[in-house]
């Protein structure tokens, strides 16, 4: 004998199980945010107090504060200049002179200790010569005509809050705290703008021209349709230093830090003791996935598991041998093969 449903009985039932599942999710995805920044922050905290220690006592005193200072009355204060070498300038040579390392390797497949780090084995190898060329030239197009005119807006609000042009530098300890905000606003911002230029209608127009290139290479990582260049790839990297009044030098070494990493994430090498490009280079092989830059997001609304089903997501670690990953860890042969 069964006791009948109540009508909207399973329908209950089903709501309540949906909540629980994805307060679970969500409690997952801040334990292990809390995990990664906590212990990332105690572990670059303690070698950086290590190693300001070792400068003020040992060798080199307040270097990084003498040098400032020699830099700001070398410009004679002028804030505006000061702003563009910072803020443009250093990044921009960051930037290229990385990515001039990785091109070597693309165009010529030379020197094999690169190049036999490739991610998706057989591609760019080498590299197309004309598809490259309108990858720079887009890069470039996109930082001289979009990137540094963003800087004008950004300079007045940097002078408004007082703090950007000061004579006295952060402390370490403070700029710590500033990159852990910096990524955290970079992450929430990029991973919804970039899901958002999934949106068939963006697509189409916007996003499906940095997706030309299903296996990247780093200076693609700047290659994209000037709106989605401005949304997604500019503005989440500037908000973090405009809401937090940051010092010129935070702020040119987190544009600096940003450029080289997303470089990375698109170079298609799995170089040893670098970040791991495996979770965005899997978004542009297979589109739909892996949206964010440090993957919290995607596993808290379910946009990596099929990139957790395979070998790529058992290669994203950070290689601590000369053994590529692609060795150590092959993709599963086809059963017809």
């Amino acid at each position: 004998f069964q006791i009948p449903k109540m009508p909207g009985q399973d329908t209950a039932a089903r709501a309540h199980s949906c909540c629980f599942s994805q307060g679970k999710k969500l409690w997952d995805a801040l334990r292990i945010s809390a995990y990664v920044f906590s212990t990332g922050l105690l572990m670059f905290t303690a070698l950086v107090n290590s190693a300001s220690w070792f400068m003020q006592n040992i060798t080199l005193g307040n270097f990084w504060q003498t040098a400032w200072l020699e830099f700001y009355d070398y410009m004679e204060g002028d804030e505006w200049t000061i702003f563009l070498v910072g803020a443009a300038l250093v990044p921009a040579l960051a930037f290229w002179g990385f990515n001039g390392i990785l091109l070597v390797a693309d165009i010529t497949g030379k020197p094999t200790f690169i190049t036999r780090y490739r991610i998706q084995l057989g591609k760019n190898d080498p590299v197309d010569t004309n598809k490259l060329c309108k990858a720079i030239y887009t890069a470039l197009g996109n930082q001289i005509f979009i990137s540094f005119p963003m800087l004008v807006p950004m300079f007045y609000i940097m002078k408004w809050w007082d703090n950007t042009f000061s004579k006295e530098l952060p402390t370490f300890q403070w700029f710590l705290v500033e990159l852990s905000i910096f990524t955290v606003i970079e992450e929430i911002l990029f991973y919804y703008t970039h899901r958002l230029a999934h949106h068939p209608v963006l697509y189409k127009h916007i996003h499906k021209k940095h997706h030309e290139w299903t296996a990247p290479i780093g200076v693609v990582s700047i290659y994209a349709h000037p709106i989605e260049h401005i949304v997604s790839n500019t503005l989440p990297v500037m908000t973090g230093p405009m809401i937090m009044g940051s010092h010129i030098v935070s702020v040119s070494a987190w544009f600096s830090i940003a450029l080289v990493t997303t470089s990375i994430s698109h170079c298609g090498y799995h170089l040893p003791l670098l970040p791991s490009p495996e979770f965005h280079d899997f978004h542009h092989l297979k589109f739909n996935q892996c949206y964010g830059v440090l993957g919290v997001l995607d596993f808290l609304h379910g946009t990596d598991k099929m990139f957790r089903q395979t070998k790529a997501f058992e290669r994203h670690k950070v290689l601590l041998s000369l053994t590529p990953l692609s060795e150590s860890i092959p993709e599963t042969p086809k059963k017809d093969e």
